[in-house]
């Protein structure tokens, strides 16, 4: 088990006497919506950013950037490696709006040159509210838990008609059958979800298809 005492965690202190952190967060809301004006019609793609070039999951992505594009979409990804690029850059080589979400980490993230439209951020829920603002759609790629983290705050938002519904397309059944099993075997034996809970998550193996799906539910 990891040694949580044993690496250094940058963690914001949001007591009363540090309230002018408020400010901090403000302008990040104040410069996303500016920078993000001119975006309509985002598809917000999620997953692992170590996903590497050449691999099959890399590919995907790289495929449904550029067919939303095509399909009048803009896209939008958290601005980082693996899923991230991929998906940034089938948007841009598209000619369309490939914007990216970067979120300022000690360790790992590091914006990707694929970004036509970028911000970043230092606050996670800042980002999760420009996400959902400016989606009509989530594609969730393989990925771990921040990919997790974005689809569990998309469906309790919409399970809790705290948004209008939009589609959520989980791509590839071999990564996301399991967890769907499980919330039917378990979560839903249980009663901690209802069997329309069910209906809000779609599993698809063909970016064409996902994009198709996307544009029969979603009115441009």
């Amino acid at each position: 088990m990891k040694d949580l005492n044993s690496q250094q965690y940058v963690i914001d202190n949001l007591s009363a006497t540090e309230s002018w952190r408020m400010f901090r967060i403000i302008s990040e809301f104040v410069d996303a919506i500016d920078t993000m004006g001119g975006i309509t019609k985002g598809v917000s793609i999620f997953g692992s950013a170590r996903v590497k070039p050449g691999t099959e999951v890399y590919r995907q992505a790289e495929d449904l950037g550029k067919r939303l594009v095509e399909a009048g979409f803009s896209v939008i990804t958290g601005g980082g490696g693996g899923v991230m690029e991929s998906a940034n850059k089938g948007a841009a080589e598209a000619g369309g709006h490939s914007v990216g979400l970067n979120i300022e980490l000690p360790f790992e993230q590091r914006p990707n040159p694929y970004a036509n439209v970028r911000l970043s951020f230092r606050y996670f829920f800042v980002r999760k509210v420009i996400f959902v603002k400016y989606s009509v759609a989530y594609i969730v790629m393989p990925g771990g838990f921040g990919t997790l983290d974005e689809l569990a705050e998309a469906i309790t938002l919409i399970q809790t008609q705290r948004i209008r519904p939009f589609p959520v397309v989980l791509m590839g059944s071999d990564y996301w059958t399991g967890l769907i099993d499980w919330m039917r075997d378990v979560q839903l034996k249980h009663e901690m979800i209802s069997p329309d809970d069910m209906d809000l998550l779609r599993i698809m193996d063909n970016p064409n298809d996902a994009v198709r799906l996307i544009k029969q539910l979603v009115i441009l």
